[in-house]
């Protein structure tokens, strides 16, 4: 646990929550500035800075709620579906430095808009990223 993280503090119990779950390894709370009614944080309660940080063990015992909670949270709010966003490392958008991954609930008409700019890539390029990426795959 690190003392100055606020989500370990949160498991610790020294800041009230609305908690949705929690067993042994994680806990589940609804987002107090929430993309839309019902967007909930799964939070592993060993501190661990990043999703890399983890062993494939700890990722299969962190994520094992989420087909449950995210089946709950659409049914509970009426929604249609639902994104998953974990954003690993600073320069992704993560906040609090502490692994989690946000659900939220979405419908057709929500207006809610993640601004991505998605482009082909330019000749050649798909060919060389495929090769650097899968040459640092573990085998």
């Amino acid at each position: 646990m690190d003392t100055n993280c606020i989500f370990c503090r949160i498991i610790r119990g020294e800041i009230p929550v609305s908690k949705l779950y929690e067993d042994s390894q994680v806990i589940a709370i609804l987002d107090i500035n929430p993309i839309r009614p019902g967007h909930t944080l799964l939070i592993p309660k060993k501190h661990y800075a990043s999703l890399s940080e983890l062993t494939p063990a700890e990722q299969v015992t962190w994520l094992q709620p989420l087909d449950k909670l995210s089946r709950a949270i659409v049914r509970g709010t009426g929604s249609e579906g639902f994104n998953l966003l974990l954003n690993n490392g600073r320069c992704a958008g993560q906040v609090v430095p502490h692994l989690h991954i946000h659900i939220i609930p979405r419908k057709n008409d929500d207006e809610v808009s993640f601004h991505w700019n998605p482009r082909p890539y330019p000749p050649g390029l798909i060919e060389k990223t495929l090769n650097q990426i899968s040459n640092h795959l573990v085998r």
